[in-house]
């Protein structure tokens, strides 16, 4: 059934007067942009590829689709992506894991967005650090700018961006709740300096005290992304193959998504399971950047 994108009487009365092979095609259509969106890949789906799939050209299949829908195919997919993270984060999932399962690429993008999408920021939605004390420090880094943020009992929360004070007001969102967040760069100093040499490839891993929440399955799964060695990546099929569950992939790309320590946790090792780099909160081109920068270094040490 088409999902009612329009509902005045002139779009129905053109619905109506289509032939049946028409609407097959736009329901054709519908199903596949849903379809590349539930699986979690995440990427709007381009006419060409729609066109592609429904056997249309496509200026035909975009004049087709919004006389049918009301909207444009791309219209269409940002709505059920907001529709299904509208339904993650009343579900009680993490900001993170929420715009993992709805297929947007990051975070960021969520938020640009929220106040006409959702009528309030996504952290309204979730549940993130209530009651914490938590102290952050920003560095200049090869990617831009780089945050860490703790509580006493380690460190929450590692973000690259392109300023202090969109980094800043990532933390702040996702720890709403916090009784306290404020800056203190010498208490991260340590810390951000780890960082700072795993980016640089000095070192392999960072050893930090942790202060995460996460389910039992998570862990697993974090605990397997650092056992990737340095220059390499997995796909999210090889990581569930790895933990005894090979049809897990889904999940483990969802335990990647929510992973709040970039960098300590190398969630930007794991790759779409046809090879493509999928989704990174702080954007693929960081990402590839990052991987090539460890393959790169990687590399040396092999010939050293």
């Amino acid at each position: 059934m088409l999902m009612e994108m329009a509902t005045d009487s002139q779009t129905q009365d053109r619905r109506a007067a289509l032939p049946p092979a028409q609407l097959a095609t736009v329901q054709r259509a519908c199903r596949h942009i849903e379809a590349r969106i539930a699986d979690g890949e995440g990427g709007a789906v381009t006419l060409a590829e729609l066109g592609r799939h429904c056997r249309m050209s496509p200026w035909h299949l975009q004049r087709l689709f919004k006389q049918v829908m009301g909207v444009t195919p791309r219209q269409y997919g940002d709505a059920k992506r907001l529709e299904r993270l509208r339904a993650g984060l009343q579900q009680g999932d993490g900001v993170a894991a929420a715009t993992y399962e709805a297929g947007f690429g990051s975070s960021s993008r969520v938020y640009e967005r929220s106040d006409a999408a959702l009528g309030m920021t996504p952290a309204t939605y979730a549940k993130g650090g209530k009651g914490a004390d938590i102290a952050y420090g920003t560095a200049a880094s090869p990617l831009g700018r780089l945050l860490a943020a703790a509580t006493p009992r380690g460190i929450c929360f590692v973000g690259l961006g392109d300023s202090d004070s969109k980094l800043e007001a990532e933390l702040r969102q996702d720890f709403w709740a916090a009784d306290s967040i404020h800056r203190d760069d010498s208490q991260l100093g340590q810390a951000l300096g780890q960082l700072l040499n795993l980016l640089t490839g000095k070192e392999p891993h960072a050893d930090l005290p942790l202060d995460i929440r996460a389910t039992a399955f998570q862990r697993r799964v974090w605990q397997e992304l650092r056992r990737i060695p340095l220059g390499e990546t997995r796909s999210y099929g090889d990581i569930a193959r790895a933990l005894g569950n090979e049809s897990a992939s889904r999940a483990v790309g969802r335990a990647c998504a929510t992973n709040p320590v970039s960098l300590i946790v190398p969630c930007h090792r794991a790759r779409g399971t046809n090879g493509s780099l999928t989704g990174y909160r702080w954007g693929i081109k960081r990402k590839a950047a990052l991987l090539k920068r460890e393959a790169e270094v990687g590399g040396r040490k092999k010939i050293l």
